[in-house]
């Protein structure tokens, strides 16, 4: 049964969680999250300076490194009068959200939490949202549970397809598999005895999203986890076929990770088209860290050659915050034909989880412009 309750908390509840340890490496005992991150909220947020996380590697494998400073309580945000919201729109732990609008109803994925594999919710206005619980209840044969990460949904002819990220039990890499369903909220069954997507050479494949272009055709779209053992990260495209179920052709790498505001390091992929442009929005850097940010290239076709945007769309800020690390985004349009961002970031009082936020995305021409990351009041779609 279906257990209803709003995710919109602001008391107790809303902290009530505990602070989860990062997973240790080659023995290492396991430590608390904000001191592997090391953000000195009270003095390097408030510089705005873009806070190190150097000694982190992709979803939390750490290398040894200094405690950093502690993280303090953020200031006072106005509270939202009528018509208006604030950040953030889900207050718990509710990482890479994904974002499907069937009719006039929004729901969202997130990665595993509190032994749920794949968090769903839905909402009317994409502000007050309602728990679902497990959209992926069991997993298949060839994963392992408690790594289920950033699913992707989205409609197919009978019904919906999940994309989904899980450890491959028999690599420990990280591999792409998918799910069906009759309904969006699932729940979703594993379709298949194998994983769809399995880079072990590239260091295992992880991040799925899918596009569908105005004739019809489907693509997923994917991040090969290089950065898991010292392999270049890219954003990789294959066609699907018409059930979502199986790829075609060959895959084509899109973008890779470059040193400077990346990090070396790209995932995360959105695809998104306007005006006959193909806009690829990606999240960069170290997920765990406040260099995290999201980026956006463009081109002429789905498969490319794309050009990148010299710097970040969307990043660590203080102006209207703190928000700390925007990333795992994703992009969703209302019925008045407005674009929204929603994306997760860090708690910057506890730095032990990542909440999702909305803020809108405004194009100036063909220039994506995100209203944000803020935390202060906003009107709700």
């Amino acid at each position: 049964m279906v257990q209803w309750r709003s995710l919109h908390t602001t008391g107790p509840a809303a902290r009530a969680t505990p602070r989860p340890a990062a997973p240790a490496s080659r023995g290492e005992p396991a430590r608390p999250l904000a001191t592997l991150l090391g953000l000195g909220l009270a003095t390097a947020l408030a510089a705005s300076a873009v806070i190190g996380c150097a000694g982190v590697t992709q979803r939390g494998q750490e290398r040894t490194r200094e405690a950093g400073p502690t993280a303090v309580a953020p200031a006072a945000i106005p509270t939202p009068g009528p018509g208006q919201f604030a950040n953030p729109v889900i207050r718990r732990d509710f990482p890479d959200p994904d974002s499907l609008r069937v009719g006039d109803v929004y729901y969202v994925y997130a990665t595993n939490a509190r032994g749920v594999n794949v968090q769903a919710a839905r909402s009317a206005d994409l502000v007050r949202w309602e728990w679902l619980g497990d959209a992926l209840p069991a997993l298949p044969g060839w994963a392992r549970r408690g790594f289920t990460w950033a699913p992707e949904v989205t409609a197919a002819p009978r019904g919906y397809v999940m994309y989904f990220t899980a450890r491959h039990a028999g690599s420990g890499r990280q591999c792409i598999g998918a799910a069906v369903s009759t309904a969006p909220e699932g729940p979703f069954a594993p379709a298949g005895d194998r994983p769809l997507v399995c880079q072990l050479d590239e260091g295992g494949s992880i991040d799925a999203s899918s596009f569908t272009d105005e004739d019809g055709t489907r693509y997923v779209l994917w991040k090969n986890d290089g950065n898991c053992c010292g392999v270049d990260t890219w954003i990789y495209i294959q066609r699907a076929a018409a059930d979502g179920l199986s790829l075609e052709g060959e895959a084509v790498r899109l973008i890779r990770g470059e040193p400077g505001w990346e990090g070396g390091l790209v995932e995360a992929p959105t695809l998104w088209k306007r005006g006959g442009r193909y806009f690829l929005f990606y999240s960069a850097n170290r997920y765990a860290g406040a260099q995290y940010a999201v980026g956006y290239a463009t081109a002429e076709n789905p498969t490319g050659p794309y050009r990148k945007a010299p710097g970040p769309l969307l990043a660590t800020s203080t102006k209207h915050g703190p928000v700390i690390g925007p990333g795992g985004q994703d992009v969703v349009a209302t019925g008045d034909g407005r674009t929204w961002l929603l994306y997760h970031s860090w708690d910057p009082a506890s730095v032990s989880y990542r909440a999702m936020h909305l803020d809108e995305l405004v194009w100036e021409g063909e220039t994506p412009v995100a209203r944000g990351p803020t935390r202060q009041p906003q009107r709700v779609p």
